[in-house]
């Protein structure tokens, strides 16, 4: 079978709702290898939910369906408050990443209450202001930024990051709508340890499986790189 669009390869998948200290109850879903222990966790953040973001947008999405069984990573997906997908509508009310932070939290919370592994913030878009405005707060690995548009998260916020030895990855396209390649090495240069990465001929919303494709590997070359090369097919 050939690995590409919705493929969705063996993993233990459980429906899961946590709460956040703020009383709301979350919605998601937890992807573990099969049959193996997870090395790693990706806690994933998704795109801005008025503009169609949640759970299910593709990247993640396909990070689920894909990556407990090429890299035993354990992927954890979640619609933030209000937020609706095909899994359910989280409760509360979108609240511009201000009420957010409580929804990182109860997610970072959940995976340490699951005893899984090493955990990373992978945010998508507005999933990557949460990442970077509140991932410091957090036991965590290191933060992947797919397509930041620096709106939300401030200077400051870019700053605070300086000196702390967690690592940051920073996937750019090179036709984003909102922070190029160029201008994203100069606002995180107040980040030095940030790896910031150009992508050529992508776009915002890395449509097309090349773009995934790419998106994954880089992931894994930062979470698991003894994973790589991910394969193309799967042995059904």
């Amino acid at each position: 079978m050939e690995i590409r669009g919705p493929a969705l390869l063996p993993a233990q998948r459980t429906a899961v709702e946590f709460e956040t200290a703020d009383g709301l109850t979350l919605v998601g879903e937890l992807a573990l290898p099969q049959d193996r222990v997870p090395l790693a966790t990706l806690v994933t953040l998704h795109p801005l939910p008025t503009a169609g973001g949640c759970m299910d947008s593709h990247i993640i999405r396909k990070a689920a369906g894909r990556l407990p069984a090429q890299a035993d990573l354990a992927v954890l997906r979640f619609n933030t408050r209000g937020t609706t997908s095909p899994r359910g509508t989280s409760a509360g009310t979108f609240d511009g990443g201000a009420g957010e932070q409580f929804d990182v939290a109860a997610a970072v919370d959940f995976v340490s209450e699951q005893g899984l592994p090493r955990p990373w913030l992978v945010g998508w878009s507005f999933g990557t202001e949460l990442a970077l405005k509140y991932g410091l707060d957090h036991d965590i690995e290191g933060v992947i930024l797919l397509s930041p548009p620096l709106h939300r998260a401030t200077d400051a916020d870019l700053s605070a990051w300086r000196g702390d030895e967690r690592e940051m990855v920073v996937l750019v396209p090179e036709f984003d709508d909102y922070l190029q390649p160029a201008q994203a090495r100069e606002r995180f240069s107040t980040v030095p340890h940030a790896t910031v990465i150009g992508v050529d001929g992508a776009k915002h919303l890395w449509v097309g499986e090349s773009q995934t494709r790419r998106v994954l590997t880089e992931i894994v070359a930062a979470v698991n790189p003894g994973a790589l090369p991910l394969s193309t097919v799967w042995e059904t």
